[in-house]
């Protein structure tokens, strides 16, 4: 049976940890409502891009002189899939859940004969996917060391895909995330960023017009590459 000192010193021990677990939960709390607010104010800029373009771009789509970025190349042979993960793990099926949805994406298009690259931004997901599609892995970044994502983080991602797609590397682009719902519920999200989709219902309502200073082109020809950046910035930032 153990002595009087001993259970006062395991009393102690016991109590000790508490305070230290108590404030380890305080500051993963505030951790958590940071990025909660910092995902939820970047929501609502990215959801009014994507309508914007919308609006620019409801009759332009099919124009002969429209950006590739918005009409496309004429062709969807060619896939980059940018997987957006954690750098770190002990968060339950977060990092698999998107993985798993990127990986039945790049099946459904491998069956398809589809070309398939992958860019992979956070550490897990890129150790997951080089498993088995080590050599469709163009590029990886992680934010290892960083507290807080930052828009340039994004604005160096979007960066290296827009020079991708002007090299003729892809066709079309898709991002995969976790949308944020609430602490115990993220919905993994796949969205198409190249060409930029043009959601129902984004066309000005009948009777509405609209005079642009400078026109819908040259608008559009700076929105569409910010545009880019945006998506992944809010991915992001879901993410976080």
């Amino acid at each position: 049976m153990p002595s009087l000192k001993a259970l006062r010193n395991r009393i102690t021990a016991v109590t000790a940890i508490r305070k230290i677990t108590k404030a380890q939960q305080m500051v993963a709390a505030a951790k958590l409502r940071r990025a909660q607010e910092a995902a939820e104010a970047a929501r609502p800029y990215a959801e009014k891009m994507s309508a914007a373009i919308g609006n620019l771009a409801s009759g332009m789509k099919d124009n002969p002189g429209a950006s590739p970025l918005l009409a496309g190349t004429g062709s969807d042979q060619r896939h980059l899939l940018i997987v957006a993960t954690a750098d770190r793990g002990l968060c339950g099926a977060f990092n698999t859940n998107i993985v798993r949805l990127a990986r039945q994406h790049i099946e459904r298009l491998l069956r398809e004969g589809k070309d398939v690259k992958i860019v992979t931004v956070g550490r897990k997901g890129r150790e997951q996917l080089r498993r088995q599609y080590a050599d469709r892995i163009v590029e990886s970044f992680d934010f290892m060391g960083i507290k807080q994502i930052a828009f340039s983080n994004a604005l160096n991602i979007g960066r290296d895909i827009l020079a991708r797609f002007e090299r003729g590397e892809f066709d079309v682009a898709t991002v995969f995330y976790s949308k944020f719902k609430s602490v115990i519920s993220q919905v993994p999200t796949a969205q198409q960023l190249i060409p930029a989709t043009v959601e129902q219902g984004a066309a000005p309502a009948a009777g509405t017009v609209y005079d642009y200073e400078p026109d819908e082109g040259e608008i559009l020809a700076d929105l569409l590459p910010r545009n880019v950046s945006v998506q992944i910035f809010r991915a992001l930032l879901e993410n976080a």
